[in-house]
Parts: C-alpha cells; structure tokens; sequence
C-alpha cells in the first residue's frame, strides 16, 4: 500500500478532507518503497527493503495553523488527525505571513516515473554490486559502497479545491576504492531515474583508477593554481551556490545575492558569459515534479543566463510584500556546458591541479559565499597537458563566485550526486584560474 496511484490517492485525500470543519485545511500524503544494498571490505555488509506511507494535515483558522501526521488510514484515524491539527490550530498564535492556500489548476504530468527502475528487485541490486565487487578484486582494492532505489509519491489536496500528485523514481550508486594499505582513494557516484542508464562496472572502474593513480601522492606547495574540477567536485562547490537563488535572503542582506546598501543583483552580470543556469521539469536527464508544495506551476526557468542573474526565487508572501509575481524555487538545476572533454581540458593546461571530489564543505562568508573545505580521492597535477603525478590533499578557501567569474572552459554536463544532500545536479566539468589552496592534508 506504499505505494498509491493518483485515483487511490485523490480518493483518500477527498475523505479525509471531508471532516475539517477549519477556515482552510490542506493535507499531504506520500509514499515509499525503496531497496537498498550496502557493502564494505568487498563483502555485503546489510541489505533490505522498507515501505512508508504517511498523512499530513494543516488546518487554519484565520492566521493560525497547526499540523498533526499519521499513518493510519481507517477512517476513525483519518477523522482524528484532521480534528487534531484543528485542535492544534486554536492554541497556535497567529503567523503574520500566513498566505491563504491556492486555488484549483491542472499540472500537466511529469517524466519522472521510470517503470523499469520501480521493477528493481533484490536480484538486480546484488548483480549490480557483485559487478562492482568484481572491478575491485582484480585490481586488488577494497571497496566501500552503497545502492538504493526508491519509488515515492505526494499527492496534495486542499480546501479550495486544489489537487495535484506526482509519481518518482530513482536509483543512486556511491562508490569508495582504496588500496590494502590506505595510501590511495578513488570515488564515484551515479543517480538516475532510469536504472537502465546506471552501469556499476564502469564507475567503479573510474573509481579503481584514482585509487591505484593516487598511490604515492607527492607534497607540493598551496597556492593559486588551475584547477580542473570533474563533475562530481563542481556538484559540491557549487551546491550552497544552487541554494541561494532567493530573493528574501538577498533583500535582507543575508546571501551573495545581496547588493551593497541594500536590494538583490537581479539583472547584474555577476559571473563571467559562459556560465547559464536554469531549471526544467521536463529535463530528460534530470526531470522534477511540475508542482511544488506550495501548489505552484514549476516551469523552465533562467536563473543565470550568460552570466547575468536573470531570476530569483520568491516565495507567495514575499512576492506580496515587494509586489511582484511568484517565483517558485528551482526544482532541479542543470548548468550547461561545452564541448571540451576532460580530456581536452588537460591536454589545453600548462601547469594546473585536477580535482576528483571535494569534501567537509563549510561555510566561511555567506555573503561573499566564501566556502573552505578539503580534496579528496585522488588529487592530480598537470603540466604541459598531461597528468604527472598524484599530490596531497588541499584545503581550499574558494567562492564558487568567484571561482565562475575565472572560467577558462567547460565540458559536458553530467548528472553528479552531492552525497551531503543526496541531491543531484546536471553540471559539466570546470576548468578555472587562480583557484585558492591554502594548506596541504595528510588524509587520503
């Protein structure tokens, strides 16, 4: 039952709305399935599978809302919930934000539910394994790793009449290669939602690559230098960059996004013209729902175009106050890219670092977005176009900002995890100047 079609779903939804007594009520239900498979020291170390389907309703009565979940279905439970968020509505204080709920709209129907990856079986998660397993053995590594697949869907429904569901899947891999005496690391990570695009074998053969390739990592000295990041490290660069697309955070002055003496930097070029950042639902390698929770409309939208800040979030109440229209945040997020290979951005590099992952990502300046935080499993340096030889860890002090105002080149995006959110984005590899190394790490 975790799983409910949209029928199921609207007509449980219907039911339980059926007994709110409220000004305004609006309820959630979502569900799971997923199946996961993890591994270490080349053995499987746990498997298993879990479900979770579960309710949600927020009643209102003028400008107090109170919130009570459940996971009981039968009616006297679905009656509870709904009397108990009412309950909880009268001893909340009022929200001075509060927006009344929106109105009905049809969504059209997104891309994001692939039959073949809600058909994966315990079977297919430890063929995919024994296949990775398999890449470490002959290459003498011990592997670390992690796969899951998970269907989910929301369906919402609110006392204006609002409706709107959505069905998902995905499939995420994570891979960690060392050699028996810990002196070299290789990683990978892959999500799609079409499992028939994750090939285990291939990643973890990248992944051996770095790991035997950075045995032996010489010390050299921190400074500004090229760096060439491959995707899954521009992911994690970039991600709190991805994360401060909003208009309040800027007008208040809270995010880089803020304009000295006040305001935000829409329409300001803010990072150098190769850089364009947008969203699209209907992304065929990165698709997202077509409605957010708030039951707005999720378009394709330009949040950097040519690098020129073209857009940003604004939530309903924040809208209102500045009295412009609604700008939903970004479902997903997709850089575009160019047609340089990595292999070509090195082959084009006189003296440069290559950068496989980065790691321990912190904040120093959101204002300036200043982030600090270490490389990680198997750092390169080039010279002269070619990989010379693996060096040690840098801790890096870098704006991801400033980092896209010293674009020197990009390749072709591809779908890259950051494992610190378990979020996903399509972002190409970077080549970029004067990138910051302040210190060396003796972590592998």
């Amino acid at each position: 039952m975790a799983i409910l079609n949209k029928e199921e779903a609207q007509k449980l939804l219907k039911k339980a709305l059926s007994y709110s007594k409220a000004d305004e009520c609006e309820i959630f239900l979502t569900g799971s399935e997923a199946g996961n498979i993890r591994y270490a020291r080349n053995s499987v170390s746990t498997a298993g599978e879990i479900g979770r389907l579960s309710l949600v309703c927020s009643s209102s009565f003028g400008k107090k809302t109170g919130t009570a979940s459940i996971d009981e279905f039968d009616d006297a439970s679905l009656e509870k919930v709904v009397r108990r968020s009412e309950e909880l509505a009268q001893l909340a204080p009022e929200n001075p934000e509060h927006m009344p709920l929106l109105g009905p709209r049809e969504f059209p129907e997104s891309i994001t539910y692939v039959p073949a990856t809600a058909a994966i079986t315990p079977d297919v998660r430890a063929d995919a394994v024994a296949k990775s397993i398999q890449v470490c053995k002959e290459a003498k590594l011990q592997a670390a790793g992690f796969l899951e697949n998970t269907t989910d869907f929301v369906g919402m429904m609110n006392s204006k009449g609002l409706f709107a569901y959505n069905k998902e899947t995905d499939v995420i891999f994570t891979i960690t290669t060392r050699n028996e005496e810990g002196t070299g690391s290789g990683y990978a990570a892959r999500g799609f939602h079409d499992v028939t695009k994750l090939d285990t074998f291939s990643a973890t053969k990248i992944a051996a690559t770095k790991a035997n390739g950075s045995i032996g990592a010489r010390a050299i000295e921190p400074g500004k230098y090229t760096v060439i990041l491959e995707p899954v490290a521009v992911a994690y660069m970039l991600e709190n960059m991805f994360f401060g697309l909003d208009a309040r955070n800027a007008d208040e002055g809270r995010s880089f996004m803020s304009k000295p003496g006040g305001g935000n930097r829409l329409g300001e070029q803010l990072m150098d013209q190769k850089v364009t950042i947008y969203s699209d639902p209907f992304h065929p390698e990165l698709p997202s729902s077509t409605w957010n929770r708030d039951g707005q409309l999720m378009e394709k939208r330009s949040w950097i175009d040519k690098g020129v800040v073209k857009n940003l979030s604004y939530s309903r109440y924040w809208a209102e106050k500045k009295n412009v229209s609604p700008v939903p945040g970004p479902g997903n997020i997709i850089m575009e890219g160019g047609t340089e290979s990595l292999a070509d951005m090195i082959k084009n590099t006189e003296k440069g670092i290559l950068v496989s992952r980065l790691w321990y990502i912190r904040m120093v300046d959101p204002q300036t977005l200043l982030l600090t935080g270490l490389t990680r499993d198997g750092t390169f340096y080039i010279e002269n176009g070619e990989v010379k030889f693996p060096v040690k860890n840098f801790r890096f002090n870098e704006s991801p900002v400033i980092m896209l105002n010293n674009v020197e080149a990009l390749g072709k995006p591809e779908r890259s995890i950051s494992v610190e959110s378990y979020r996903s984005y399509l972002v190409p590899p970077i080549k970029a100047r004067d990138f910051t190394f302040t210190s060396l790490s003796d972590a592998v």
